[in-house]
């Protein structure tokens, strides 16, 4: 039987985190959004401001490439001095020039010296420099000017070149900034509010009503307000929510089989208590009746030890398989042939009756717990012999033939007997208790805490095959121990207490 293990009612408290960081879904979506989109803006932010740069140098370069087309009139190739002024007040150019046919033309010379420009050329930018420009502009010393090259539209050149200050530049992308920031907070806030209420409503809500039906669940199963209320959602959220349904259904089924099962144990370990005491009482009265040498009572006596005996075999086994969980076993190496004789001795094997053969060297070893691998060994070994000496055909004759395979780590002990086999009625259940008995009488106890002991080596135990001709049934254990240096004495029988 498996001991199942609570949780601890006060469970350890998890440690103080270093950095507080909200613990709710809802939260940390918001969180998570407002992140989200606040990086989208910063992302969106330098391209904007350098198309807003370009744009702007390229206005200027077209002015001073209209006030170029003025020069074309002029034989001396110079712009007046009104014309001049006029297009330093509206381009903000302090000189322009064309270049063509190789030849540069300087069409408004500077008025006053002035410092060396930064170029910014317009008609060769690769991505990393057109985004860059702008913080290269705002970052320029006080009073720098700006040398702008672009290719013409107005007229037939291969470039046009203006020189101006970046003071105006940086006060517009200035204000720029600050107009896109403001745009950008709004629109992020907008859709991060929108996106934040939507996940909220379709994920997080479900979500924190399934966590609550969880936790009412488990704390009070047969609450009625603890069961999950299954929407009409055809995705995950409705897919959790169908299977956390299903899984309350069967866990209140499971609980409510658990608890019968408690209450039936309970009763039945009552009156197993109180039944055994009644049959030692037959058991007893049925010996002063043999002592009384009545003949019609010593022919019917017989078959009344019999049926005492099996009752009292099948409520000492009904108390065995109710108490707790088999220990676990101390595994050590064990020779395996004395452990086989002193199990068929103790099974009733005999020469004359049922007798057990082997090839298996005196020396072989296998790792298991010695009292538990001679409970296996019994069972089975009774088993075979209450098999064959059931065969009518048989008089009470037969063997059981064992030999030890190895592979994998694993020790493969191969049991096969001459008996009638398994029934087919019994192969399905041969390991269930209570259910699995193959003569009449039997608990069906036998093979089930074999196996379960088998198991508990790491090992199982399995009918491999059955049919007229007997029975085979291989019995695994884990580990490959070395043989002893000497043939191995034989081991003396476990106590009489010991369980079946």
């Amino acid at each position: 039987m498996t001991e199942t293990v609570s949780p601890p009612e006060n469970p350890t408290p998890p440690a103080p985190r270093r950095f507080p960081w909200p613990r709710g879904l809802s939260a940390r979506l918001l969180l998570f959004t407002a992140f989200v989109v606040t990086l989208a803006g910063l992302m969106v932010l330098p391209p904007t401001l350098a198309a807003y740069e370009e744009q702007w140098l390229l206005d200027r370069v077209r002015a001073g490439e209209l006030a170029s087309t003025i020069a074309e009139s002029d034989p001396e190739l110079r712009v007046s001095d009104p014309v001049a002024g006029q297009l330093f007040d509206q381009a903000g150019a302090v000189t322009v020039a064309v270049q063509v046919d190789g030849a540069r033309r300087l069409v408004l010379p500077p008025k006053v010296p002035m410092q060396t420009p930064y170029l910014v050329d317009l008609r060769r930018q690769n991505p990393g420099s057109w985004l860059a420009a702008p913080f290269f502009t705002l970052t320029s010393p006080p009073g720098s000017m700006v040398r702008v090259m672009a290719e013409p539209r107005f007229r037939k050149a291969e470039f046009v070149e203006v020189v101006l200050p970046d003071a105006p530049l940086k006060a517009q992308l200035v204000a720029y900034f600050w107009r896109l920031a403001a745009i950008t907070v709004f629109v992020a806030g907008l859709a991060g509010f929108f996106v934040y209420l939507f996940l909220n409503i379709f994920l997080v809500r479900p979500m924190q009503r399934i966590t609550r039906a969880m936790e009412q669940f488990r704390a009070d199963p047969s609450d009625p307000e603890a069961r999950i209320v299954v929407s009409k959602r055809r995705d995950e959220i409705g897919r959790a929510e169908l299977e956390l349904d299903r899984m309350q259904t069967d866990l209140l089924t499971a609980l409510a089989s658990k608890a019968r099962l408690a209450a039936l144990g309970e009763a039945v370990a009552k009156i197993n208590h109180d039944l055994r005491n009644m049959l030692t009482s037959a058991q007893m009265a049925s010996d002063r009746l043999a002592a009384l040498g009545d003949p019609k009572v010593a022919q019917a006596l017989p078959r009344l030890e019999r049926a005492l005996d099996r009752a009292i075999t099948l409520a000492t086994d009904v108390m065995a398989y109710g108490k707790s969980n088999e220990p676990a076993p101390v595994a050590r190496p064990t020779p395996l042939r004395a452990a086989l004789e002193t199990a068929a001795e103790d099974s009733g094997l005999a020469p004359g009756g049922v007798v057990l053969e082997t090839v298996i060297d005196p020396r072989e070893q296998v790792l298991a717990d010695p009292d538990q691998l001679h409970r296996i060994l019994t069972n089975l070994l009774r088993n075979a012999r209450e098999a064959i000496e059931g065969a009518p055909d048989r008089g009470g004759k037969g063997r059981v033939f064992v030999e030890l395979h190895r592979g994998e780590g694993l020790s493969i002990l191969r049991l096969s007997d001459d008996g009638p086999g398994v029934p087919q009625r019994a192969q399905a259940n041969l390991f269930q208790p209570f259910v699995g008995s193959v003569r009449r009488g039997g608990t069906g106890l036998g093979l089930a805490i074999a196996r379960e002991l088998a198991q508990g080596h790491g090992g199982d135990l399995v009918l491999v095959e059955t049919g007229p001709g007997g029975s085979v049934f291989d019995l695994t254990l884990s580990g490959i121990p070395e043989p002893v240096a000497e043939p191995a004495v034989l081991a003396s029988a476990p106590g009489d207490n010991a369980a079946p």
